[in-house]
């Protein structure tokens, strides 16, 4: 595997440190006492560039690639990790419009995003999280429009986006009837059900969604009818490698947090040992995200490497940062302490964009069909 980095992904990569560093490491901890992450930080990110790492430059996008996007989605995640994961979203809707949109969306949709407006992936409703097939919304034709029926659950800043995925169901059953549509917010009739008030990202909304006879033009359809399913799948490759960064730059702001407790106190053997296997697994799963993140930048099939790069980053994340809770001791665990704040953060990286299970349902299909 090649390692050498260009000098556009590097100065992609810097840029992000810098600002991660300035402006989101401190002030992280008032993101989350307020529960909000200012938009002038995301205008901040978009003009740096980092809000469409990989849309191409013509939709206004730094066309950087994915190794760039993995390499400034962790460093903005040790900064701040809500902040991240509006950043990954955000870049994700901007690659599935860039892809599957008809010129108008992109030239609509795009630019916008790159600037710092902000996107929702909306997919996951109560019983249809790691399966789609279950999706219960529905989109029927009426005349030259689309009514949008159902609802949403769990989507990341579905309230302060300007334009929101949404996967329905057009035809009949399973994953083969569902089709995505592009739906601007403050459309009539649709709805916040509820914010959820989690354990970590609080600065960064999750809500519910209502989808009360919302209506949007035929063309408000992204991609062909009936490709949803393929569409979500995807997105969702993709994805993952951008959350397995986010779940390194989490991992690797406890990390230095242990780091420079054992550089002003006396060390035993053991934290040093500690510390010592804390950076030798994010090592090795920073090498498994690049590897998914070069593949799927070269074009070649990476749905195996995303998982697997996903799978071992965010559970390697979670021990990490359990781990530097065990260097510095209790004072780790007050309200404030960053590594309280990642061990709150990363637990969820092996959640979302499919959870470490369904990692390993798609590891194993692929090597069992080989």
């Amino acid at each position: 595997m090649q390692l050498d980095l260009s000098p556009a992904q590097e100065r992609l990569r810097d840029t992000a440190r810098q600002l991660a560093e300035a402006e989101l490491a401190p002030n992280a901890a008032r993101f989350e006492a307020e529960e909000r992450v200012p938009t002038e930080v995301f205008r901040r990110l978009g003009e740096a560039g980092l809000m469409a790492v990989a849309t191409p430059a013509e939709l206004g996008g730094s066309a950087a690639g994915t190794v760039a996007y993995s390499l400034a989605m962790t460093e903005i995640a040790r900064g701040c990790a809500a902040t991240a994961v509006t950043m990954a979203v955000t870049n994700m809707v901007g690659e599935v419009i860039a892809a599957f949109g008809d010129e108008a969306q992109r030239a609509t949709w795009c630019p916008r995003l790159a600037a710092g407006e902000l996107g929702a992936f909306a997919l996951s409703e109560v019983d249809a999280g790691s399966d789609p097939g279950g999706m219960r919304t529905v989109a029927i034709e009426d005349g030259d429009e689309w009514v949008l029926t159902g609802t949403k659950q769990w989507i990341s800043h579905g309230d302060l986006s300007s334009v929101l995925v949404v996967w329905a169901r057009t035809d009949g059953a399973g994953a083969r009837g569902l089709s995505c549509f592009l739906v601007p917010q403050g459309a009539m009739g649709l709805g916040v059900s509820k914010h959820e008030d989690k354990m970590g990202l609080r600065a960064s909304h999750t809500v519910g969604l209502t989808f009360d006879g919302v209506r949007v033009p035929k063309d408000a359809m992204l991609g062909p009818r009936g490709a949803g399913f393929r569409i979500a799948m995807m997105a969702l490759d993709g994805g993952r490698v951008g959350i397995a960064s986010q779940a390194l730059g989490i991992a690797t702001a406890a990390y230095e947090a242990a780091r420079d407790f054992l550089r002003a106190t006396p060390a035993d053997q053991v934290a040093q040992f500690r510390l010592a296997d804390i950076r030798t697994r994010l090592d090795a799963a920073r090498l498994l995200a690049l590897r998914a993140a070069a593949a799927k930048e070269r074009g070649e099939p990476f749905s195996r490497e995303a998982s697997i790069a996903k799978a071992f980053s965010s559970e390697t994340a979670w021990w990490a940062c359990n781990e530097a809770a065990e260097i510095v001791g209790d004072t780790a665990l007050v309200s404030g302490h960053p590594i309280d704040r990642c061990l709150r953060d990363v637990r969820v990286t092996m959640i979302y964009e499919g959870t470490s299970e369904v990692q390993r349902i798609v590891i194993s299909r692929m090597e069992l069909r080989a």
